[in-house]
């Protein structure tokens, strides 16, 4: 899949957040970058075999006092390439339809992954609600 489609997959399953929790999400870039930088892997500790599909960075919503305002936008980066290879594992394990639908399938998790930390969840609390099956958004 090329890199333009993949950003307008990107961007459409960002709009498909459900509006309840869309109209509490303020200041917030969407960003697609192939993967992440030698920067990114050190600051998140990652090992040479160990990769990201997204990441957010900013202040959470629940850490926003009265005085947030005046910054630059938060951002929620999705990994093209990382996002692919998931992508195909999904479209082979759950039988995806298609590459498309397994792209978009891994985009959905992973934005709906980023935002549990844009609203103040910590990597256990948003691997407990997947486990759960609770942090699941459907249209």
């Amino acid at each position: 899949m090329n890199p333009k489609h993949f950003e307008e997959i990107a961007a459409e399953e960002f709009a498909r957040v459900p509006e309840h929790f869309k109209r509490k999400v303020e200041n917030v870039a969407l960003l697609v970058e192939d993967e992440p930088s030698a920067k990114t892997r050190a600051a998140e500790g990652l090992k040479d075999d160990e990769t990201l599909l997204g990441l957010y960075h900013g202040i959470p919503a629940n850490a926003r006092g009265d005085f947030y305002s005046g910054v630059l936008p938060d951002t929620i980066t999705l990994y093209y390439l990382p996002l692919l290879e998931e992508a195909a594992f999904l479209q082979k394990e759950r039988r995806a339809e298609s590459e498309e639908a397994a792209v978009r399938l891994a985009v959905r998790e992973t934005l709906w992954h980023e935002l549990g930390h844009y609203f103040g969840l910590d990597e256990e609390e948003v691997h407990e609600r997947e486990a759960e099956g609770t942090n699941d958004f459907h249209t």
